[in-house]
């Protein structure tokens, strides 16, 4: 286990809030579709495919949930549509558990070095507000952090970031709009391994418009960190707007395809109802969802768990 705890029982009712417009919505839907059968047949799982698709959950893994609910119901014979959210909830969780992805924990941040972690993601999808979130957990948590504001081509993306770092008493380090986003990533980790700090938390302009581009710039990126620190970075975390539904599974694949992305966090999980879009992406990519976004707070960047959080999808 890392550094923060997820489990705590103030976690917990968050996250049952957090994602309180996701469950009211799968739930209407799920009404709709039993409302007076009383078994679960081909016309059941017909309309469920369509409830799991229009709540985000993508094609691929509707299309996995509904097989394994056809291989249950076959083998016992009689599954009354009472016991559907059940076997939905035993199913999602089976088949996420089966992706081997890291589950309710953090980051594992070593004493002899500065952990570097390389934030990417479009503009708008919260990722300088993870970013912020993420370094006062660290210094919650008692660790020296440096923040690197490599975004140079949003002036705006600099000035949130010196706020946060204010806001959580951490080092930012900027230059001028424009300058060499390599450079800043250089001068970050520079001062950071002078300076004995624990993590570097570097931000990258999010852009998305070429994907060679996109893929050159993060490369360069990497290579100039690594004149400093030689396995930099450790983890390359992607940052998506879970609100955006489908739009956050192309993200997911531009991002994919132009770096080695590590890790996961999904953001704006508490005013959306396409909560379901956290499953499909597990399921999917196979990277591991490291955090999600479920509020405005300062605190509520929470390490994902699976179980948890299909219970507080799918539980009473």
């Amino acid at each position: 286990m890392g550094i923060f705890s997820f489990f705590g029982k103030e976690k917990k009712e968050s996250l049952h809030q957090g994602l309180e417009k996701t469950k009211q919505s799968v739930f209407s839907k799920l009404t709709r579709v039993v409302a007076g059968k009383s078994k679960v047949d081909d016309e059941v799982l017909d309309d469920l495919e369509e409830v799991l698709i229009t709540s985000d959950v993508g094609v691929e893994t509707t299309l996995k949930i509904i097989e394994r609910i056809q291989k249950r119901v076959a083998s016992d014979k009689y599954v009354g549509t009472d016991e559907l959210n059940t076997i939905l909830k035993d199913e999602i969780g089976k088949l996420l558990e089966e992706n081997n992805t890291v589950d309710g924990q953090d980051f594992d941040i070593p004493n002899n070095k500065p952990y570097v972690i390389m934030v990417v993601g479009v503009n708008g999808v919260g990722k300088t507000t993870t970013i912020g979130k993420l370094a006062y957990k660290f210094t919650q948590a008692g660790k020296k952090v440096y923040l690197g504001a490599a975004d140079t081509f949003r002036a705006a993306a600099v000035e949130q970031l010196v706020i946060w770092g204010e806001r959580v008493g951490v080092q930012v380090i900027k230059q001028q709009m424009g300058s060499d986003p390599a450079s800043v990533a250089f001068d970050t980790l520079t001062a950071a391994k002078a300076n004995a700090a624990d993590v570097v938390i570097i931000d990258t302009a999010g852009r998305l418009h070429n994907k060679v581009n996109l893929m050159n710039e993060l490369t360069k990126i990497k290579n100039v960190m690594q004149k400093v620190i030689p396995d930099a970075p450790h983890d390359v975390m992607l940052v998506l707007d879970g609100s955006t539904g489908q739009n956050a599974f192309e993200q997911a694949k531009q991002f994919t395809l132009a770096t080695e992305v590590k890790s996961l966090a999904i953001t704006k999980l508490d005013g959306t109802a396409k909560g379901g879009v956290v499953l499909g992406i597990s399921d999917q990519f196979k990277i591991p969802v490291r955090y999600i976004g479920i509020g405005e707070g300062i605190d509520d960047l929470h390490v994902f768990n699976k179980k948890l959080f299909v219970e507080s999808l799918f539980g009473e």
